[in-house]
């Protein structure tokens, strides 16, 4: 697949950071030509590490480990030097997607304090881990956010195999330079040309939640319970007449 430029300014990118993953999520199934319901999102369950840190947007730089195999680190023992030149050569603000072979095993980190600290001096905000991470505390010292499956206290045989290659993590095949939005739901990986109007299309949505179907729910004091169900049900019908307006779509209601 061709890469994608980057589309979207800073300050645009600051903007996405603002909502949470499922409303970029509902921004983007408005403007995208991807079957909404299986495509762009994590498949499998994910937990993020530093819910306090909020979202994280960035642009995909990715790399393949296997720290259960110790012939990895002797095959190339250039292989981290090497690597950090890959990821200092990439355009920011990135996102290190991180494929373990080992699994379902986890039987070392790829992340810890050491490497958090350097991966933020090179650009990055964070990572998503299909493996294991540790040093948690010191991770959230460095500002370096982290969605991964597990905690572990070791980092075995840890070093990079592969990296600028399509990797698959939680039921999810990611590209390098895909735009990613995550939190403690899960992650967008934005597929490559959707990324212009999703910011617009975010915008629209939630807004268009707000000025419909949240008041009407909210606004039930001293109503009967009829009364209620038939402001929701006019409520749908107005959110639903400007998604279609706006997108030719008919949005979540």
């Amino acid at each position: 697949m061709k890469r994608s430029p980057r589309p979207l300014s800073h300050s645009a990118l600051l903007e996405l950071k603002r909502w949470n993953t499922p409303t970029i999520y509902n921004g983007w199934e408005q403007v995208t030509r991807h079957q909404a319901a299986t495509d762009g999102f994590n498949l499998e369950e994910t937990r993020d590490f530093m819910p306090h840190m909020g979202p994280m947007v960035g642009y995909a730089v990715t790399v393949v480990c296997q720290p259960g195999n110790g012939e990895h680190p002797k095959k190339n023992p250039r292989a981290w030097s090497e690597y950090r030149r890959y990821i200092a050569a990439q355009p920011g603000p990135k996102i290190v997607v991180v494929q373990d072979l080992d699994k379902p095993r986890t039987l070392g980190a790829f992340w810890g304090e050491v490497n958090s600290n350097i991966h933020r001096a090179l650009g990055c905000v964070g990572t998503i881990c299909d493996g294991a991470i540790r040093d948690v505390d010191e991770m959230n010292n460095a500002g370096f956010k982290a969605l991964a499956r597990r905690m572990c206290v070791g980092h075995a045989f840890s070093c990079p195999v592969q990296w600028g290659v399509a990797v698959e993590v939680f039921g999810r095949v990611i590209e390098p330079g895909q735009l990613i939005h995550a939190d403690k739901h899960g992650f967008l990986a934005v597929p490559f040309g959707d990324e212009k109007h999703l910011l617009e299309a975010a915008r629209f949505m939630d807004a268009n939640e707000c000025q419909t179907l949240i008041p009407a729910a909210r606004g039930s004091a001293g109503k009967s319970l009829q009364q209620v169900c038939d402001d929701i049900d006019a409520a749908g019908v107005a959110f639903k007449k400007a998604a279609q307006k706006k997108f030719s779509r008919r949005g979540e209601w």
